[in-house]
């Protein structure tokens, strides 16, 4: 069996997140319908990033295994004309038995966006929150830079979620401006679910009560990350302003 590489970019507007559900449009369905039409055998894909309900993407990973002998621009070629124009299929590689798009990767980075300034946008409303008050870019770093390890991040795991390890090591995070958007990255050996958005919301929140001062908004954020209890967090932010940037494999 070969096993076959996928990358995907998303606009997740109009699906359920990507993990394939009963009934609901998901990506991940997409894509295994395309695929089980190309290669006229029931696919099965394995996805890197289990993005929820409007939450994109532009460098999704995923891999499945077939005995088909279509060649890897076919594959390209054909899902791309078979799936809807909000997936793309931006490359496919065939790579070792052993690879696991979600087990094998070591690092995920997302994105988060937000339209800051007074009026919202007619063509980022769904990529991009719309947050007209002022925002603290050097607070948001410092706690960006304070969160840069390994950490409990169950203050920010979405209510209900099973996974039994909440502990999370972060690589790299930190924000910046450019025009009218403020622009969050974060990357991390995992994520929890709800994780990002729950750090973005409770950010924000904590940069605004701080007024400008630094120590008090790092202060506040650390308190709610070593309190372990996601009630003391702030609202998550929205789904439409997040994005699946890039997933890390060692070569």
């Amino acid at each position: 069996m070969r096993n076959i590489k996928l990358v995907l970019e998303y606009d997740g507007t109009n699906y359920h997140g990507w993990q394939t559900q009963p009934d609901l449009p998901t990506v991940q369905g997409a894509v295994e319908e395309a695929l089980t039409q190309l290669t006229k055998t029931p696919i099965q894909i394995i996805g890197a990033g289990r993005t929820d309900t409007g939450v994109h993407a532009e460098g999704q990973v995923a891999n499945f295994h077939t005995d088909s002998s279509i060649p890897q621009v076919a594959f390209q070629k054909g899902l791309n004309t078979l799936l809807p124009r909000d997936i793309v299929v931006c490359s496919v590689t065939e790579v070792d038995a052993d690879f696991h798009a979600r087990f094998s990767a070591t690092s995920r980075r997302y994105r988060y966006t937000i339209l800051n300034r007074p009026y919202p946008s007619a063509l980022l409303r769904h990529t991009a929150y719309f947050y007209p008050a002022p925002i603290d870019l050097k607070s948001v770093n410092a706690i960006c830079q304070s969160i840069v390890g390994k950490w409990d991040f169950s203050s920010f795991q979405k209510t209900g979620s099973d996974r039994l390890n909440p502990v999370c090591k972060i690589f790299e995070a930190h924000c910046w401006k450019v025009d009218d958007c403020v622009y969050f990255e974060i990357e991390a050996n995992s994520f929890l679910r709800g994780m990002v958005r729950a750090i973005v919301g409770t950010i924000l929140k904590c940069t605004k009560h701080a007024s400008g001062n630094i120590e008090n908004a790092c202060a506040q954020f650390h308190s709610i990350l070593e309190a372990e209890d996601r009630a003391l967090a702030g609202p998550s932010a929205p789904a439409h302003g997040l994005s699946l940037i890039r997933v890390e494999y060692n070569d």
